[in-house]
């Protein structure tokens, strides 16, 4: 079971990355600007989040197998559409769609598959899933490329729409079993209710950390330049930044059992705060860069398992579609909103003013998330 949903999570994630690619071919193409181009990402990022909550109540309703096939079924669908998509409108559009499919297959759904078949091996079989997970763009950037010999980027579309329904949707179907977890009507009632300070730390510690991470991964190249770091050294330690993810997550797999998974947000969340505030100090300087990425690296690797896991810690397990998808609101929408807002500081006030926008959003992730590791030991979050 977990080979399959780990295949089909990578490949999922892998179809739909593929605008760092080809961005540049479909902007000649469409005769449109590459801003433009990948504003399909923040599109997609964005529904995510706003179909979250509806996509919640379909994982109580009818479980999460029923909702990642049709999910694949809308992923490969939207692919379908933006590979014939001719005009601005229909290829914004078809993003749209595969970010509904993708809210309905990605991540949040894997987790809350493994919530509901694996009980207490939930967290460890999380974190082995995002181990794998990141790896995604490594799989399908040069698989991308290499098609990009062959095909146009209609076609690359075409075959990637083509493997989620003829290939991915049979795995998932005949490969994943049924695992789904009958709850009372009051419990709906009591998960749809979470107005307490405790899920609203959870939600904050997420989001926050979730725009610097995103942010970061986006305009981090561009910020070290700005600050007088080496062109070369920036884009080189920037692009090794996957593998420190990759450390980071590995970490928590394997020291998982020995500490709980707010224990790992704190300490993660103090890495990508401490990790930014060196080259504000030190300003650009090889060792500060090198410093801030090996920091922030294996911080928001380790971070991006803790911020799947700890929903674990204050939720039943039978509320823990409802509340990822609550989480998924913002995370989405912050991912989505980062890359632009920050390259617009950046742009607008320099390198200076957006590391320190992006030490306080950091820093008051991690506060909330101090907060929280104080309440670890309270009850399931809808008994309160």
């Amino acid at each position: 079971m977990f080979i399959i949903l780990a295949v089909t999570q990578v490949a999922g994630w892998g179809v739909v990355g593929f605008l760092p690619v080809l961005a540049s071919s479909i902007a000649f193409d469409l005769r449109l600007p590459l801003p433009t181009v990948f504003l399909g990402t923040t599109i997609f990022y964005a529904t995510m989040g706003l179909a979250a909550p509806i996509v919640g109540r379909a994982f109580k309703r009818f479980g999460a197998k029923t909702v990642m096939l049709l999910g694949a079924l809308l992923i490969g669908t939207g692919l379908a559409s933006l590979s014939v998509s001719n005009f601005v409108s229909a290829y914004l559009s078809s993003w749209a769609v595969i970010g509904v499919g993708g809210a309905m297959f990605l991540t949040t759904a894997a987790y809350v598959y493994l919530s509901e078949y694996a009980n207490d091996r939930a967290r460890g079989l999380i974190g082995s899933l995002m181990l794998v997970t990141g790896l995604a763009g490594s799989v399908f950037w040069p698989l991308t490329a290499y098609l990009q010999h062959r095909f146009d980027w209609h076609g690359i579309a075409q075959i990637y729409a083509a493997g989620m329904i003829l290939i991915i949707l049979p795995m998932v179907f005949f490969g994943i079993p049924e695992a789904r977890n009958l709850i009372q009507a009051s419990e709906l009632e009591q998960t749809a209710n979470r107005r307490n300070g405790i899920f609203w730390l959870l939600v904050a510690g997420i989001a926050l950390n979730g725009f610097v991470s995103y942010g970061m991964e986006s305009i981090g190249i561009e910020l070290f330049q700005a600050m007088g770091a080496n062109a070369a050294l920036a884009v080189g330690m920037a692009s090794f930044l996957g593998v420190l993810k990759v450390c980071g997550r590995l970490v928590d797999l394997i020291g998982g059992k020995r500490w709980s998974a707010v224990s790992t947000g704190i300490v993660s969340g103090g890495m990508i705060s401490f990790g930014l505030f060196v080259p504000f100090v030190l300003g650009g300087s090889s060792e500060s860069v090198i410093a801030c990425l090996l920091l922030f690296g294996v911080g928001s690797g380790a971070f991006a398992v803790a911020r799947a896991t700890m929903p674990l810690v204050f939720f039943k397990k039978a509320e823990y579609a409802a509340a990822m998808s609550v989480i998924a609101i913002p995370l989405n929408l912050t991912s989505a909103v980062a890359a632009p807002v920050l390259s617009g500081v950046l742009t607008i006030f320099g390198a200076s003013l957006t590391l320190l926008m992006l030490i306080a959003f950091s820093s008051a992730a991690l506060c909330a998330l101090i907060m929280l590791g104080t309440l670890t030991k309270a009850r399931p979050l809808s008994a309160m």
